[in-house]
């Protein structure tokens, strides 16, 4: 099992911007400062400002975290950066306790402690706040979760008009999901207790990969998930695998895009795609990127400032899914 680290002094630095450039400093930070920050967040405040708060796990260089601020925001922003620093304390443990379960559609994302209050009827995945890479709270996981729920609603119509067998794999089996970038694999798990089908989930980060693996066992479905540690989809796993009936992609714009062609060929046809992580204003670049490698939009759904798509590769039967806003 996966324990959280001890508790230890922590700098947070923070600064208040617009949508864009807090997504820039996000991306910029976790990949300029991997294995020194803690975890980077980012929220909308009520006058439209982003807040950015970037907790550092072992204490930073100042002057070299405002020149990398300076770089992704300007020279101004950076002057306005402000560095806080707090007492041993499990932030993560804190900054979660009280969480009620979340919920999407027919899916309830909950901890240890709720268990025994989650209807029959619901499907349920339990994540511990104590393990900081994704609990379902954020609109972006909650949208996919969402979309996992329409998907399915979909494939129960399709399955009643056409009783032709599920496409399958060189190996045999059902095509399976795909998980891009799994965090605490609540998606990957949702997928496989919903779906019943083989779930690939991938991390580029070890400790993510390792926790979501202890969900995937306390969830009951680790026989069902394999969880990589990789980065970018070219792996042979992959095509082993391939093709997927269904692939999630919780991450970013700019890798969003740099997958748009190789998650259009590890796709079946028929296939749906779930891109999340994005600000509202993001989803035209995605759509657009996926549009141009033969894609189409099945839905947007929008919560708060994020938006899920779901967009699927067309089917070699006559007639294409119709767009729906």
């Amino acid at each position: 099992m996966v324990e959280p680290s001890p508790p230890t002094e922590t700098v947070v630095a923070r600064v208040r911007t617009d949508a864009a450039t807090a997504v820039r400093i996000q991306n910029g930070v976790a990949e300029s400062w991997a294995g020194h920050v803690a975890a980077v967040a980012i929220a909308e405040e009520v006058d439209g400002h982003w807040s950015v708060a970037v907790h550092f796990g072992v204490e930073p260089d100042e002057s070299a975290v405002r020149a990398l601020i300076a770089s992704l925001g300007g020279k101004a922003l950076a002057t306005e950066l402000i560095f806080e620093t707090f007492p041993p304390t499990d932030w993560v443990r804190k900054s979660l306790e009280g969480l009620r379960p979340v919920m999407a559609g027919r899916f309830v994302v909950h901890g240890r402690h709720d268990r025994e209050r989650i209807g029959r009827n619901r499907i349920a995945v339990q994540i511990e706040a104590t393990l900081a890479f994704g609990t379902g709270h954020h609109a972006s996981t909650r949208g996919c979760l969402i979309a996992l729920d329409c998907i399915m609603k979909r494939d129960r119509r399709r399955r009643a008009e056409n009783s032709t067998a599920p496409r399958k794999c060189p190996s045999g089996k059902k095509a399976a999901v795909l998980d891009i970038g799994t965090g605490s694999g609540v998606l990957a798990i949702a997928a496989a207790k919903a779906m019943r089908l083989p779930v690939l989930a991938t991390d580029i980060d070890p400790r993510a990969a390792a926790i979501a693996r202890e969900h995937a066992r306390v969830n009951g479905v680790a026989a069902q998930v394999e969880i990589l540690k990789a980065a970018g989809v070219y792996a042979g796993r992959f095509h082993q695998c391939s093709p997927f009936a269904l692939v999630f992609a919780n991450i970013l714009l700019d890798p969003l895009r740099q997958l748009a062609t190789p998650v259009r060929r590890l796709i079946a046809p028929g296939g749906a795609v779930v891109l999340s992580g994005l600000l509202n204003a993001q989803a035209g670049p995605a759509i657009a990127s996926y549009s141009a490698r033969g894609f189409v939009l099945l839905r947007r759904i929008r919560l708060g400032g994020w938006t899920t798509l779901i967009v699927a590769r067309p089917s070699r039967a006559p007639g294409s899914p119709k767009l729906r806003r």
